[in-house]
């Protein structure tokens, strides 16, 4: 009898138990600002490079500064990288600790990346080469914001529980690697604004 009235509360506290676990789902909030930044983020950089001619493309302020076609080719290898690593994150074990490691991340990367605050050596794999013209950036960028956008608004995984590190910020989960990308090209753009109003950019 005693084991009965044992087990009877224990399945009793167990529903507590779980229901206090965090949930590790993005809220119709984070998605909306997940999508409004994708959507600003690609407004401002196809309006930062449509009509720049091949001369400004190619031209850079100084040898070891990158050219506006260098930048929008930084900006879309490293957003390939980015989404990369959130279908990466996903495909992991879930972080049980993942409240604790990532906590605050959210707003110290909206508050760095966007603004363009500090400046940091862009990991190798990342650095343009110079190679990709106007048209193939475009194409290449259109392409695969279509399925960032897609999987933004379709997903309903558990997105915060999976994580992955980040050489800047540390332990960042599917969700922030999702954001980092439109929050990283706006911090871009407003790079390419700072070549172009560059005294000896071509007119």
């Amino acid at each position: 009898m005693k084991k009965r009235m044992r087990a009877l509360v224990l399945l009793a506290v167990l529903p507590l138990a779980v229901s206090g676990a965090p949930d590790a789902r993005i809220t119709n909030e984070e998605r909306s600002k997940a999508l409004k930044w994708l959507e600003e983020s690609r407004q401002e950089f196809l309006s930062a490079i449509e009509g720049v001619s091949e001369p400004q493309w190619k031209w850079k302020p100084a040898p070891e500064r990158w050219s506006v076609g260098e930048v929008a080719e930084h900006i879309v290898i490293a957003e390939a990288s980015q989404f990369a690593n959130v279908q990466k994150a996903i495909r992991s074990a879930p972080n049980p600790a993942w409240e604790d490691q990532t906590k605050g991340k959210t707003e110290r990367l909206e508050a760095v990346l966007a603004p363009r605050l500090g400046r940091v050596q862009a990991p190798e794999a990342i650095v343009p080469k110079g190679g990709m013209t106007l048209a193939q950036v475009r194409e290449r960028f259109e392409r695969q914001r279509v399925e960032m956008v897609t999987f933004a608004r379709e997903t309903d995984a558990p997105l915060k529980q999976y994580t992955i590190d980040n050489p800047f910020f540390g332990t960042l989960n599917a969700y922030h690697w999702l954001i980092y990308a439109p929050l990283h090209t706006m911090r871009h753009d407003k790079q390419i604004a700072e070549v172009k109003a560059t005294a000896g950019y071509p007119k």
